[in-house]
């Protein structure tokens, strides 16, 4: 069954899904440049956890976690306090996405938009994935970055800016470099 909403002025309600990493890291992330507190519960544990709420805390978002959200009925349960888009403050600090090649790709994506200057970096074996597959069509869209090799490998400084949309085919199917284009997009 299709729905149709049209001129929502607000939309509020709870979703339940899993506690996978991915959309773990996108909820962090939209919530953060969405304007007002979100309560996101269920997700996931470990190290990429930790490496989306430490970038996002690098940008001034404000991320608390408590027990017993009484909004959702979770457990655990984290306050994010998004500033909107144009919200994030400069990291006085390098962001490290530790192993999380889907923190580094979208946080670049978040980054290729903001209007300061950035660096995103992480392990020894996430600097050795390459990073190529999102610099290029945020570059085409107006960013500069650069990083090791040819642009390719992280760390990767980030200058951003205003941005163009662009025709961009992906050459391999992938959901971080879509979602890194679509954020920085936003």
């Amino acid at each position: 069954m299709i729905r149709t909403v049209r001129n929502a002025a607000r939309l509020e309600g709870t979703v339940t899904l899993p506690g996978d990493k991915s959309i773990s890291q996108r909820a962090v992330l939209l919530n953060s440049i969405a304007t007002g507190g979100a309560h996101v519960s269920n997700l996931c544990h470990g190290d990429d956890r930790a490496s989306i709420l430490s970038c996002m805390g690098g940008l001034g978002i404000s991320i608390t976690p408590h027990s017993n959200c009484a909004h959702t009925g979770a457990d655990e349960c984290f306050l994010v306090e998004g500033r909107g888009p144009d919200g994030l403050s400069e990291p006085g600090a390098v962001l490290d996405a530790g192993n999380s090649g889907t923190t580094a790709r979208l946080i670049t994506g978040l980054l290729a938009a903001q209007p300061f200057f950035s660096v995103v970096t992480g392990d020894e074996s996430l600097r050795a994935r390459p990073m190529d597959r999102i610099v290029t069509p945020l570059t085409e869209m107006g960013a500069r970055i650069l990083g090791r090799d040819g642009n390719s490998y992280a760390p990767l400084a980030i200058r951003g800016g205003e941005l163009s949309g662009i025709s961009f085919d992906q050459p391999v199917a992938s959901a971080q470099v879509k979602s890194s284009v679509i954020i920085a997009g936003i």
